[in-house]
């Protein structure tokens, strides 16, 4: 009997790639549907259904599902749900396509048919409504506000069969688990309490500080990034995978750290972002989600710990992974070492406050990495990194 939390929504997860067995001919009939392209982000989100990321979700959501999770964070029969998880169509193309036909979804970048939709719905969603609730503004600066414009005018709700991972499996054979693989390793290690850290930079002292704490309170740490797309101007995955890695080998203790990527796309929705990367590190067994400072966030969109407080207005039963809320982390010059505000006495003069953003700033111009910042094998990686880029 498991020891881990719960898939969410029950008791077994629910990946929606077909059988091997089945994939080439599925592949083949699909090729005669009428073809609905994908953006990176669709495209993404399917691959989380593939793997059952998306647990308990069938496909992507019709007008009373998406309406719902906008507006309430769940669903029309009540399962907690903070982000809607949608397909969308230009108008043209949709008005071609009738209630109860499949179609192929298709990777927009590339071509490839990545899926079949059998269309329950097709709606409008209204856009603005949408970016109101999830982001809690329209402005169209914030990279969430403008994919949901951007995208097509109507929505295509229905059941998923998923007929192909892409390439991330292959890229990253070693970092990417689904969450059946990530089940099975920490039953392998004993572990049923878990601490997942999201990330989509490389890890600073601050990071690392706020891994440890974890590593203190659970049986481990579930080093967990994204390998989707990323904004401008961040550090590749296959670079950021190895400096982690840096990190892991020089500054923890053995089998106390798991380093795993997934395909997700950031939205950058701070609040209910913090929520989904919960509700998916439920699927993955997690029991809980590192919350730091600004999770997920974009901007001055949210305020510092707006990720962490809105964990505190779910109802009873809405999630079982937790959040592990931790303060503001930065060096302290007095302490000769990483504190934070609850455990620091000292002036904010003896402070060195560390940041991603900082970090890359002066990774760009050339600047000198003090070990209080950033580990010096972390440094080197990502020094040579912006070096090629000259």
């Amino acid at each position: 009997m498991s020891k881990l939390v719960p898939p969410h929504g029950g008791n077994q997860l629910a990946p929606l790639l077909a059988p091997e067995v089945e994939r080439a001919a599925e592949l083949t009939r699909s090729a005669g549907l009428t073809q609905v392209p994908m953006s990176s982000r669709e495209v993404s989100d399917l691959l989380m259904f593939a793997m059952g990321a998306y647990t308990p979700l069938n496909g992507f959501m019709g007008e009373a599902d998406w309406r719902g999770s906008c507006a309430e964070m769940k669903t029309a029969d009540g399962l907690f749900w903070p982000i809607p998880i949608t397909l969308s169509a230009a108008k043209d193309l949709a008005d071609t396509i009738s209630v109860g036909q499949e179609v192929a979804l298709v990777d927009g970048d590339s071509g490839d048919i990545m899926g079949i939709l059998e269309v329950g719905e097709k709606y409008a969603p209204d856009k603005a409504f949408e970016c109101e609730h999830v982001f809690k503004t329209t402005e169209v600066a914030h990279p969430g506000v403008d994919k949901v414009m951007s995208q097509g005018e109507v929505n295509l709700g229905g059941r998923v069969t998923c007929l192909d991972e892409g390439e991330m499996p292959v890229l990253y054979s070693d970092l990417y688990l689904r969450p059946a693989d990530s089940r099975a390793l920490f039953g392998e290690k004993g572990w049923s309490r878990i601490a997942a850290f999201q990330t989509r930079n490389p890890m600073h002292r601050s990071h690392e500080f706020l891994a440890k704490i974890a590593v203190e309170v659970t049986d481990g740490v579930f080093i967990h990034q994204v390998l989707g797309q990323l904004k401008p101007g961040d550090i590749p995955a296959e670079v950021r995978t190895r400096a982690i890695q840096a990190m892991i080998d020089n500054y923890f203790v053995p089998n106390t750290v798991v380093q795993a990527g997934y395909p997700i796309e950031m939205r950058y929705a701070g609040p209910r972002e913090a929520l989904l990367h919960a509700l998916i590190r439920q699927n993955y067994g997690c029991s809980h989600l590192i919350v730091g400072r600004d999770h997920a966030g974009v901007g001055d969109y949210y305020g510092p710990y707006d990720s962490q407080h809105v964990f505190d207005t779910l109802w009873d039963g809405a999630l079982e992974t937790k959040p592990l809320k931790i303060d503001i982390t930065f060096y302290c010059t007095k302490c000769y070492g990483m504190a934070t505000a609850k455990t620091c006495p000292h002036d904010p003069s003896n402070q060195i406050n560390i940041s991603g953003t900082e970090q890359r700033r002066m990774l760009e111009e050339g600047e000198d990495i003090a070990p209080e910042f950033s580990r010096p094998e972390v440094v080197a990686i990502l020094q040579d990194y912006y070096a090629s880029l000259k």
